[in-house]
């Protein structure tokens, strides 16, 4: 019922000749609508029928794309971009409204919130001196973080700060961090609230949160799926891997996070249901001249792979999955083949598609290559110089010796003028 993408707010959206206009708060702006985690409002526009009245409950969103779900009078309308101010412990927070109506109940039956008595209520719209206060104590958290890994560090607690965010307000400052076993932060607690003056909450985080708060950009070169829109956090174990293929190296399979990749599981249904139809890994061909053994298989081609005796250096010999089931059904009649020559297929290269080959836009022949045929091309200026000391009449330089040992190269040196008169 709901749907997740990214939009841009109303600053962001194009002109009226369809150029963007591009965000003129440059990614500072009070609406929110250009980070992730927004969700579509499909319902916006819709009459609420006669008789029903509105929600009373709104999607709030805070730093790092955390989302509380708040209470609003009846006599408070706000909207999706409205900051406003809540209700928080020990003072007041302030967030901007990112969803409201009726989809804010379906995103509280599918995070399973419970509309109850404990949900907070918001106050009022901000004000310009409420958004001051929120940017400033905000513009606090980078020294935050750096001092207070100083102080977890002389302290040797092993725990890793992630991220600090403070209250609207100022005077709350909750510390994201990560550890591994149980911290005593007891004393910790006493020193990081002298040192900054404000009340202090520890909250630990997992891994994949810690990568959430912090984004990044993962190997396929787009932006972290749990920074842009996957927040349901399922375990990813390596037989995900096993069934697609891939080979079980850690270096490939982890995020930045450290843990196995949450896109393993994206396809692996589909996966599953593709290779109910192939034989086992461990499956086995018997010949007349030994044994087969199953190499690999490749689902989207649907061959299986086979390692047989007589295959030598040529490697796997691909068959079809409809050969390898006729060859176990074989083995099971007690029919054995003499080989697997008959069942092996040609494997054709991969055939390229003119239209997609040039996907970039460019000429086939790219810069690189022109420099390279340059090169290729360019003469080489050693082959130009004659060889030294290669002997016979064909230089004129004088290395050649005559037949008593001197060299015949005649002398240009200038001799020196000699003082004696000349005789007459």
């Amino acid at each position: 019922m709901y749907l997740r993408r990214k939009m841009s707010c109303t600053n962001c959206r194009n002109g009226a000749d369809g150029t963007p206009r591009g965000c003129r708060s440059n990614g500072n702006c009070g609406v929110g609508g250009c980070g992730p985690l927004t969700v579509f409002d499909w319902l916006e526009g819709v009459a609420i029928p006669s008789g029903q009245r509105a929600f009373d409950i709104v999607e709030i969103r805070f730093k790092a794309n955390r989302k509380g779900f708040f209470r609003r009078s009846s006599k408070l309308e706000v909207h999706v971009g409205d900051v406003v101010v809540l209700d928080a412990d020990h003072g007041f927070d302030v967030g901007v409204v990112s969803l409201s109506g009726e989809l804010v109940r379906a995103q509280m039956n599918a995070k399973g919130v419970k509309d109850d008595h404990e949900i907070k209520r918001i106050d009022r719209k901000a004000t310009q001196e409420d958004i001051d206060l929120w940017q400033k104590s905000s513009m606090r958290e980078p020294d935050t973080i750096k001092e207070g890994r100083s102080i977890i560090k002389r302290a040797g607690l092993k725990m890793k700060l992630a991220d600090v965010e403070y209250q609207g307000d100022g005077k709350k400052a909750t510390f994201y961090y990560t550890a591994e076993d149980r911290v005593d932060f007891r004393d910790l607690v006493r020193d990081l609230a002298s040192a900054f003056g404000v009340r202090i909450e520890m909250r630990q985080i997992g891994a994949r949160q810690e990568a959430a708060r912090v984004g990044g950009i993962g190997v396929c070169g787009r932006e972290l799926c749990c920074s842009s829109w996957l927040k349901d956090f399922r375990s990813v174990s390596t037989s995900a891997a096993r069934y697609q293929q891939m080979s079980l190296n850690p270096q490939k399979l982890a995020g930045q996070c450290g843990k196995l990749k949450c896109c393993l599981n994206f396809e692996l249904d589909q996966y599953v249901e593709a290779v109910k139809g192939f034989p086992s890994p461990n499956a086995k061909i018997k010949l007349k001249k030994g044994m087969a053994f199953v190499f690999k298989m490749d689902i989207f081609k649907r061959l299986v792979y086979l390692i047989a005796p007589d295959s030598g250096n040529n490697g796997p010999v691909p068959v079809s999955l409809e050969d390898m089931q006729e060859l176990l059904a074989m083995n099971e009649r007690g029919e054995y083949p003499h080989s697997l020559s008959e069942f092996a297929l040609e494997e054709k290269p991969d055939e390229v598609d003119e239209v997609y080959s040039n996907v970039v836009g460019q000429d086939s022949l790219t810069r690189f290559d022109e420099e390279r045929r340059r090169r290729k091309n360019r003469p080489n200026r050693n082959k130009r110089r004659k060889p030294q000391g290669s002997g016979g009449n064909k230089s004129s330089s004088g290395n050649s010796k005559g037949p008593d040992g001197s060299s015949n190269k005649p002398n240009n040196r200038r001799r020196p003028k000699s003082n004696k008169p000349k005789s007459s």
